[in-house]
């Protein structure tokens, strides 16, 4: 009888430790980002047909007074983790939280109010280079800058250009999905005005990011303050319209135009290596 109960206790450890170790094969067969894989595991991936890395650019920059300052952090990781998913042979890279946004003596841009961190142009610009060359030597073929914000935007161009001239002949090559960045104030601005919300629509902090933000992290946004706050203003870090009807759902239209145009970018960049 004893052998019995400690036979059955071995076959229900058993099958435990077998649904734990293939749940957690599985997690790791749908995995994109870089940061959470092994490195054989990523050896794997690579061998495995995913040769394209998305590297997420954002930037830690006040975002008036209701939404947290690592608002292009967290919303550049979230749809590079999604754009990598509908690809299906990408991973996504850790994403770069220090970049260009002012000086510091004197201090200029968002460098103006607490919560922002700047890098000089030259350091972020050698951290690009550095970054796609460490994916280019271990067997990637197509790195991809994806950045949420548009103050270093010709830097990624630039970076792009030249690595592109010195990787040649290597097989290796790289791309920037700009119009992610520029359909946020184009196309989405222009449904939002469609919906009657134009006078709301502005340049940072207001309508659109608002939605933007609650969209893919509400946690980031202090909406009960806002909806309770008088109308900001540039001296409070919202520049051009008002933030106070911003929704998720608004939010939503944005996110799937910019997951859309990277998409497109992406597949055009791959297929012209």
């Amino acid at each position: 009888m004893r052998f019995h109960r400690l036979l059955a206790c071995f076959f229900i450890t058993a099958v435990h430790l077998t649904s734990v170790n293939t749940g957690a094969a599985q997690t790791r067969a749908g995995e994109v980002e870089f940061g959470r894989l092994t490195w054989t595991e990523i050896r794997t991936a690579i061998g495995n047909g995913q040769t394209t890395i998305i590297i997420p650019i954002g930037g830690t920059e006040q975002s008036g007074p209701y939404i947290a300052v690592g608002k292009h952090n967290i919303r550049a990781a979230f749809l590079a983790d999604q754009i990598a998913r509908q690809l299906g042979n990408a991973l996504v890279a850790p994403v770069i939280a220090y970049v260009p946004e002012g000086g510091t003596s004197p201090r200029t841009s968002h460098m103006r109010f607490p919560g922002t961190i700047t890098i000089p142009p030259d350091v972020f610009v050698d951290m690009l280079r550095s970054a796609a060359e460490s994916f280019r030597v271990q067997g990637f073929r197509i790195v991809i800058f994806l950045g949420d914000h548009g103050g270093y935007q010709k830097y990624l161009i630039k970076v792009s250009a030249d690595l592109n001239a010195s990787w040649k002949g290597t097989g290796a090559r790289t791309g920037v999905a700009h119009n992610y960045y520029t359909v946020v104030a184009g196309a989405y601005a222009d449904a939002l005005r469609e919906k009657g919300f134009g006078k709301d629509v502005g340049l940072h902090a207001e309508l659109s990011d608002t939605s933007l933000m609650l969209a893919t992290d509400p946690s980031m946004v202090r909406s009960e303050a806002l909806h309770g706050a008088p109308r900001p203003g540039p001296a409070d870090g919202v520049y051009g319209g008002d933030p106070r009807r911003a929704t998720a759902a608004l939010g939503e239209t944005g996110i799937r135009m910019q997951i859309s145009v990277a998409l497109q970018e992406i597949r055009k960049i791959q297929e012209e290596r």
